[in-house]
């Protein structure tokens, strides 16, 4: 067995069931060995998309993704799904071959270039070690919920190793942290955050036993008179909470907590009637008052970031703020905060809930009538601005989910169109809203919902894209087609990047470098193998009425060529920030 291989092996013994990546003859033969081992291989057309396909599988999948690419280019060409990984803290193991030899084309400085962006550099130096550091770079990965470099150098990897060691785990999936308890970044989440016939749910339960997990008795202490004292808490759970449902539940009712959610966490409270939605730039009109009425506002696994928080404004004036983290360098990062408690969310949960009395807090009647009836977008009032050449974005938004079955997985895009399926497509739980926004780049969307669609091969899979978007990742479309995934692709066009038009041209800069003549993406879908439909009125969503009655043999691309006289609000919001 030399390098390659046993890097392979390990790896498969630690958990990992599935790789994305584009091979070269840098990572052939570390992915050979992976595969040979039982995990799957995914074939993206692109580094960029498989980096983004390992980060999503790995939030949808409770699982560490793992990324295969060569030496070099292969590297520079999935930076930029490197860096969402890293600002969103996924536990990412990325493979790379490394060129040592600074004469060769592919020779660069790999651990510079990764440090750069947030990710951990390692490398294998000899075969005795090989073992050994992959299983290390796996565990960095998933325990401090790092993305993690591990450079396998070309002259290194055909070296001979020792025999298997007997350390690894015999069965994939039973080893240590072969789950993990994700903590929302301290970047966050932008504007608010191969499967199995029965996927393992995201839901990232803590190691158990683990003293770090615990909070200090003064902590819990201090938040049980917090929330005794508080007559209007609201728990805002981030990606750090999507294991804890249940005990948030448990102690919102125990306190009359309303419930909210960052973006990358939304869904989790569905069903409950005190689901407030996402707090933040996606929030409602409703949950903006109730949020910003609060007394006490509890963030759980949650950075509270400006996004959140909608730029400090959804932090009561007059109240107090409490955070929850794993890690207590996330605490008080982006809003003041009177108290950090440093834990496991469930761990801290239900510590209080034996402590904290009972109250009815902000719950009344009253409150749940007016989140029965406003606690959606859709039941908010507009006025609608198709005509009849273009649609309006949320009546097509609101028609689409008037028609998508519940059980779906949304991942949606960053640009001027972002809010509408963010808002208006609802999703059944926090396993159904994939969001890789912590770096706000464009063009991830696609190979999100890949990557997403792998670890729930149970849900439907919905791509929300701008035209710009599409276009960058539009190779991805032949990788839909051959992993036969019947995903739903919605093309927002407006051909422009609106971000740009509606920010700059209202103070009357030259709008030319950022607008486009028109594009048949309809027929470029179909050229790759998709069924489309072209939408611009209400009335041509029938089409996608026709594709869900079966037998969603192929794919189906929507391209809905929406209104663009206006920009978002939301994005004007999400400016505040640059």
């Amino acid at each position: 067995m030399n390098v390659a291989e046993a890097v392979g092996r390990a790896l498969a013994a630690c958990g990992v069931e599935a790789v994305f990546g584009v091979v070269g003859s840098g990572n052939f033969h570390v992915t050979n060995a992976l595969v040979a081992a039982g995990a799957r291989f995914v074939a993206a057309r692109h580094e960029g998309g498989a980096a983004t396909m390992a980060d999503a599988y790995a939030r949808m999948s409770g699982r560490a993704g793992v990324l295969s690419v060569h030496q070099g280019p292969g590297l520079t060409n999935a930076v930029t799904g490197i860096a969402e990984a890293a600002k969103s803290r996924t536990p990412l193991v990325v493979l790379a071959g490394e060129a040592t030899d600074r004469r060769s084309n592919f020779h660069i400085d790999q651990d510079a270039l990764v440090a750069a962006v947030g990710a951990v550099a390692m490398r294998v130096t000899s075969g005795e070690e090989a073992w050994g550091r992959a299983e290390e770079a796996y565990r960095i990965a998933v325990e401090q919920r790092r993305t993690v470099l591990l450079s396998l150098p070309l002259d290194v990897q055909s070296q001979p190793c020792p025999a298997t060691p007997g350390s690894g785990p015999a069965t994939p999936g039973s080893g240590p942290a072969s789950r993990w308890a994700g903590s929302e970044s301290a970047a966050g989440s932008a504007a608010g955050g191969a499967g199995t016939a029965a996927p393992v749910a995201a839901a990232w339960p803590a190691p158990d036993g683990g003293e770090g997990d615990l909070p200090l008795a003064a902590e819990v202490d201090a938040l049980t008179r917090l929330l005794a004292e508080a007559s209007r808490p609201v728990f805002i759970a981030g990606r750090g909470a999507r294991h804890a449902r249940r005990e948030l539940e448990a102690l919102a009712d125990r306190t009359g907590a309303l419930l909210a959610t960052s973006a990358v966490a939304r869904g989790l409270f569905r069903g409950s009637p005190w689901d407030l939605d996402v707090s933040g730039g996606f929030a409602t009109p409703l949950a903006a008052e109730l949020i910003a009425g609060a007394d006490l506002v509890v963030g759980w696994g949650c950075a509270l970031n400006m996004w959140t928080t909608r730029h400090g404004s959804l932090v009561p004036a007059d109240g107090q703020v409490v955070q929850v983290d794993l890690d207590p360098a996330a605490i008080g990062v982006h809003v003041p905060v009177d108290l950090g408690v440093t834990g496991d969310v469930v761990a801290v949960a239900t510590a209080l809930t034996g402590l904290v009395p009972a109250a009815a807090g902000y719950r009344s009647a009253a409150v749940e009538g007016r989140i029965r009836a406003e606690g959606r977008w859709r039941a908010v009032p507009y006025e609608d601005q198709g005509d009849g050449g273009r649609i309006d974005p949320r009546t097509l938004t609101i028609g689409l989910d008037d028609l998508l079955p519940a059980e779906r997985v949304v991942a949606v895009d960053s640009g001027n169109f972002m809010g509408y399926p963010s808002m208006f497509l609802d999703v059944p739980d926090e396993n159904g809203f994939c969001f890789t926004q912590a770096f706000q780049s464009i063009g991830l969307g696609l190979a999100t919902a890949i990557g997403a669609a792998v670890a729930r091969p149970d849900r439907l899979p919905v791509a929300a894209l701008g035209d710009g978007g599409a276009l960058m990742g539009a190779a991805e479309l032949e990788t839909v087609v051959r992993l036969g995934l019947p995903m739903v692709v919605v093309v927002y066009d407006d051909e422009a990047y609106g971000a740009e038009v509606h920010h700059f041209g209202p103070h009357g800069h030259p709008l030319d470098t950022v607008t486009f003549p028109p594009a048949d993406l309809a027929a470029i879908a179909r050229g790759y193998g998709f069924a489309a439909v072209t939408v611009t009125r209400e009335a041509d969503l029938g089409g996608v009425a026709e594709w869900l009655k079966g037998p969603r043999d192929r794919p189906l691309l929507v391209h809905a060529k929406v209104t663009r006289d206006r920009g978002s609000w939301w994005l004007e919001e999400a400016f505040k920030g640059h």
